[in-house]
């Protein structure tokens, strides 16, 4: 009995010291979860911030008129459309203006005659000076009534001074004409086009210093855009600034050949001063304000750790959802960019996620 009670007991205790050995002890200190993300090299616009809001104006409006009064007989176009330079809008019944001319032609055929007989007369000095030059000036101003009959008519045709778009017709088909009053369509010029808008009077010092030296890039984005933005040139600064608002008025001038832009719009303006080339850069969301400024926990490592030691840095400008470091930092370099109140220099820390940052956020 004493060695079955001891074979047992022996059993036992393999049996309690094999379950201990089964369990591991419970890790400690294994790091704070954090996300990173690693700091790239990128040249950098230098743009007004924030970009001001601005709209888009035609090139040139015009209204357009009937330079004579009369039925209007031919509408050549459709609402909306794009018509070429001297394209044929609208046409004026003619027949009156017609009429006239044939009238007047008449008139100077016939005056012509009694000034060629009257010559011949004045001639062989048999008519006074006053009787010839009064045939004379009558001849003259029934030419001069001809050419004015014929201009009239030419205005019976209305062309466009140039390309554009055309808006709503005023009047139809059928309407009779009060000239110079009525207006009949009104064209727009939108290639190129325009883009106004204003920037804080801070930035005109840098504005005429770029422009001295290089043309200035405009870019523009708005609702519901797709593509890339259409993109144009600073072509006008106001003279002074107001007064009221501490702005001065800028206005940048686009091809549009894909008519992108449309009078009337609302767009913010991105006006690029420079670039920076090379610039380090980091998510937005790395950067920690602390007492003595800010700072960046970067992620070092060891042959059994990582560990985060807290850099401090200087902070240039924003781009997108980037920020650059102007110095502290190198290209490469791997920074926390969520996690960061759990953490202390030093602190060890669990990498949860790497972003990409390989290119500027847009």
């Amino acid at each position: 009995m004493k060695k079955i009670l001891t074979i047992s007991m022996l059993a036992l205790a393999v049996m309690v010291f094999a379950g201990g050995c089964s369990k591991k002890p419970a890790p400690t200190n294994v790091g704070a979860p954090v996300l990173v993300a690693k700091s790239f090299a990128t040249n950098v616009p230098v743009q007004i911030q924030p970009q001001p809001v601005g709209h888009v104006m035609a090139l040139s409006s015009v209204a357009i008129h009937s330079q004579i009064q009369g039925l209007l007989q031919t509408v050549h176009f459709k609402e909306g459309a794009e018509v070429k330079s001297n394209d044929l809008l609208f046409t004026i019944d003619p027949r009156p203006a017609q009429a006239t001319l044939a009238h007047d032609k008449a008139q100077l055929e016939n005056a012509q005659v009694q000034f060629d007989r009257e010559q011949k007369l004045f001639d062989e000095k048999l008519v006074s000076q006053d009787e010839y030059d009064t045939n004379k000036a009558n001849r003259d101003t029934l030419a001069a009534t001809v050419e004015s009959d014929e201009l009239n008519l030419s205005y019976t045709e209305i062309r466009a001074p140039f390309d554009g778009v055309t808006g709503a017709l005023e009047k139809h088909e059928g309407d009779v004409v009060k000239s110079p009053d009525d207006t009949l369509v009104t064209l727009n010029q939108i290639h190129p086009i325009y883009v106004q808008f204003s920037a804080p009077e801070r930035y005109l010092p840098e504005i005429q210093k770029q422009m001295a030296g290089h043309t200035l890039k405009v870019s523009t984005s708005f609702e519901n855009m797709t593509g890339e933005p259409p993109e144009g040139e600073l072509t006008f600064v106001d003279n002074s600034v107001d007064p009221s608002t501490g702005t001065i008025q800028l206005r940048a001038t686009f091809p549009n050949e894909d008519s992108e832009l449309w009078p009337g719009q609302f767009v913010r303006a991105d006006l690029t001063l420079s670039e920076l080339t090379n610039a380090i850069a980091v998510p937005s969301q790395a950067v920690q304000n602390g007492q003595n400024g800010q700072f960046i926990y970067v992620v070092k490592s060891n042959t059994t750790n990582q560990f985060v030691e807290q850099r401090p840095v200087t902070i240039g400008i924003g781009f997108g959802s980037n920020t650059v470091i102007e110095k502290g930092l190198n290209a490469g370099e791997t920074v926390v960019t969520d996690g960061q109140l759990r953490l202390t220099p030093k602190a060890k820390v669990k990498i949860a996620q790497t972003g990409n940052t390989n290119s500027p956020a847009k």
